[in-house]
């Protein structure tokens, strides 16, 4: 991974507690702000108290689907400026529009990087 010029604030939402606990070191150690949320309601909650730059949502989640997360990450003023959808499968039409991003399991890390480089 490349490094940053700017630090962000990233949300990480997957219920894949150790994938999350990952990306969260590897942005950290880019010197990124991360914060992990492994259920929807618990990214909902961090949003209403912090203002991310960047949220990556996975689409699968145990309480309620990703894209209701990045309906209401995007309803939320001050919301991140870049919502990615992070999925094990390939983008559908479901998620167009909701997304400005989407990454693959597993992640590819300078593709990663080029998304943050445009938030930064």
């Amino acid at each position: 991974m490349l490094d940053s010029l700017m630090s962000l604030n990233v949300l990480i939402v997957d219920d894949n507690e150790s994938a999350a606990d990952l990306l969260q070191e590897l942005l950290q150690l880019q010197d990124h702000k991360a914060l992990c949320a492994y259920t929807g309601q618990q990214a909902l909650d961090a949003a209403a108290g912090n203002d991310f730059n960047v949220a990556l949502v996975d689409l699968t989640l145990p309480d309620m689907p990703g894209t209701l997360v990045a309906q209401q990450l995007r309803a939320k003023s001050g919301g991140p400026q870049l919502i990615v959808a992070v999925s094990g499968h390939a983008p559908s039409e479901a998620t167009q529009g909701l997304f400005d991003h989407h990454l693959q399991k597993p992640i590819d890390f300078d593709a990663l990087d080029r998304i943050l480089a445009q938030a930064a």
